[in-house]
């Protein structure tokens, strides 16, 4: 959601924090600002709207100096203004702050502040309660070292907080000087040679350093130009290691592509090749997945598996949820993470819980994951950063090696984790009842897969003329049946996101159960119907909605071509594949088609409205 990007250096701050900004614009917000120290002040400069405006409002009015803080602000509390923008003050004015995060109490600690009186508040966030109070503390505080009195007054102003935060914060009479802290909102320390970073987000500093300290929840850092110092919230010595970013600054750029969303789409076929590298045994017909940190003993033992995620990784999930049971027979449900963190589900010892989540970091799913452990239950984490909360507080799990995602809307982490659930349904399946051959035609078809993608990659511009085609259309309908049920979901979702059309997926069985009463000749049908045992079912289903005038897009492979091409006003033909890898092709027209419609109405594709990357908060 929100980003962080803070610097101090020898370098002029605000060309690098309006940069690190840029490189966090996927991640969604509505407002953005910048505080300097220039020697004697902070300049301050922030605005509603988008990062373009901050750097307009630079230009005129240049703020200088070697350390400052940045922000895009993502609301929560208080309108969309430039009053409610960061940075925020203290009363004296001379510590600014940005948070990411939410704290929950800041009624009340607003409260205890006006008591206390000399504290008059400019915005309706929470953040500038939080800056009034460490601001307090500060004042009230003892000590010549002012390095030590403001780490201090922090760390005893977050222990009064509730809620979550990562936060930056300067104060105007200490030279070269920051303080981080984080709980429940990711803040990484970019570690550099006279100078040093923090940001929310690795890919906001990578261009500056590939050296990486990932904070853990309650440490707080203490940052000049030439050092840091980590210690917990509860004063202890805090305990990091410095990480090598594994890309660098050409990873997170758009390319030669127009929009990060159809880079990342077409990066797939290397995205799921990297998901099963290294992870395919020919000999043994399984997969090899040592992340997970159990033996084969300790997989046959697991009787009941839930897979838990949000938005897109729940759709992945699903997906799994056929795979994993149809390869290894083994029980699987899937949960919403925000909803497993607050229900008490019934769960045996022989219960294993895998959370997925793209980031690492996304709120309910680090929830559901803690509230798992907690219970005593061995959960595991899919994620795609090495070094994110999920990955780190996890039992083991598995890395998708997919690279930065930056467009908003998830296209190559969905078939990055589907390849994994494939993977992992294959290990259970061959260490209970899954022959070698069977588990030999499961490696075909998965090392056939990235070929098959590049297949279907380019049916782009025929994708491209049929979203032209219904661009005046007010939303779409989305059907599959089994494992391609899910990808409808998918498919809804993604025109969603980025269209801002209605759309909804079901199962194509329940069209006559009430869904066929929204058929009618404006209405596009979308039907993932390929060549498999279901296809006659689903081909009865195209029928109906035929009859009824609805307009069908229609998603096939084989024969299905052959049946559909009279009854479908538009056919989109993929590669016949089998049913375990049919997902990862079935999702990839839809995304394209998703794309190609935003794109025809004028969306602004990698910045949809009111979404952000990683939803960091409740």
């Amino acid at each position: 959601m929100c980003g962080i990007v803070g610097y101090v250096g020898r370098s002029e701050a605000a060309p690098i924090l309006l940069d690190g900004l840029r490189r966090l614009e996927y991640r969604g917000y509505d407002s953005a600002g910048v505080a300097i120290v220039n020697g004697t002040c902070i300049e301050t400069r922030k605005c509603a709207g988008r990062i373009a405006d901050l750097a307009r409002l630079m230009t005129r009015h240049p703020p200088v100096g070697h350390y400052g803080i940045s922000h895009t602000r993502w609301a929560t509390h208080g309108k969309v203004t430039d009053e409610n923008a960061h940075p925020h003050f203290d009363a004296s004015g001379r510590i600014a702050l940005v948070h990411n995060g939410v704290i929950e109490n800041y009624s009340a600690l607003r409260e205890q502040l006006e008591r206390e009186g000399g504290h008059t508040f400019n915005s309706d966030t929470d953040t500038e309660v939080l800056a009034h109070l460490i601001g307090s503390i500060y004042q009230q505080l003892n000590g010549a070292d002012s390095k030590a009195r403001l780490v201090n007054a922090t760390r005893a102003a977050l222990k009064q907080v509730i809620g979550t935060y990562g936060i930056a914060l300067v104060h105007s009479e200490i030279k070269d000087f920051i303080v981080g802290a984080r709980r429940g909102s990711p803040l990484v320390l970019g570690v550099g040679r006279d100078e040093n970073f923090l940001a929310s987000d690795v890919s906001a500093i990578v261009a500056h350093t590939r050296d990486a300290v990932y904070l853990n929840d309650f440490d707080i850092v203490a940052v000049s130009r030439d050092s840091f110092d980590i210690s917990s919230l509860a004063g202890e010595a805090g305990n990091y290691q410095i990480s090598k970013v594994e890309f660098g600054a050409e990873d997170v750029s758009k390319g030669d592509f127009p929009h990060y969303m159809l880079k990342e789409i077409f990066e797939q076929p290397n995205s799921v090749r990297d998901a099963m590298r290294g992870r395919l045994d020919y000999d043994e017909c399984t997969a090899k997945l040592g992340g997970l940190n159990m033996a084969p003993a300790d997989l046959r033992d697991v009787n009941r598996i839930i897979l838990t995620g949000c938005g897109t990784a729940l759709h992945a999930a699903l997906v799994g949820e056929y795979l994993i049971e149809q390869l290894a027979n083994v029980p699987v449900e899937v949960e919403y993470a925000s909803e497993f963190r607050h229900r008490n589900t019934p769960m045996s010892g022989d219960t294993l819980v895998f959370a997925i989540s793209q980031s690492g970091e996304t709120a309910d799913t680090l929830g559901a994951l803690r509230e798992s452990r907690r219970k005593g239950f061995r959960t595991l984490g899919i994620c795609n950063n090495v070094a994110s909360t999920i990955a780190r507080e996890s039992d083991g799990g598995v890395y998708m090696h997919a690279g930065p995602e930056i467009g908003v809307a998830a296209t190559k982490s969905f078939t990055s984790q589907v390849t994994i659930l494939a993977l992992i349904g294959l290990l259970l399946g061959r260490i209970r009842h899954l022959s070698t051959s069977q588990g030999s035609r499961v490696i075909e078809a998965l090392e056939a897969l990235p070929e098959q993608i590049e297949q279907v990659l380019k049916l782009s511009d025929h994708v491209r003329a049929i979203a032209k085609k219904y661009a005046s259309a007010d939303g779409m309908l989305f059907f599959g049946r089994q494992f391609n049920f899910p990808v409808a979901l998918e498919g809804a979702l993604k025109l969603k996101e980025i269209t801002y059309l209605f759309a909804e997926g079901h199962p194509s069985a329940e069209l006559k159960h009430g869904i066929i009463a929204l058929v009618r000749p404006d209405l596009p049908s979308v039907f993932i119907a390929p060549d498999d045992a279901v296809f006659s079912k689903n081909l009865n289903n195209i029928e109906q909605v035929k009859a009824r005038k609805g307009p069908i897009i229609a998603l096939t492979s084989g024969n299905g071509s052959a049946h559909l091409k009279n009854i479908a006003s538009d056919v989109i033909e993929i590669p016949c594949v089998s049913d375990v890898v049919a997902p990862v092709l079935t999702a990839i027209p839809l995304q394209l088609l998703a794309y190609h419609l935003a794109v025809e109405l004028g969306r602004d594709v990698d910045k949809p409205r009111n979404l952000a990357k990683s939803v960091t908060v409740e």
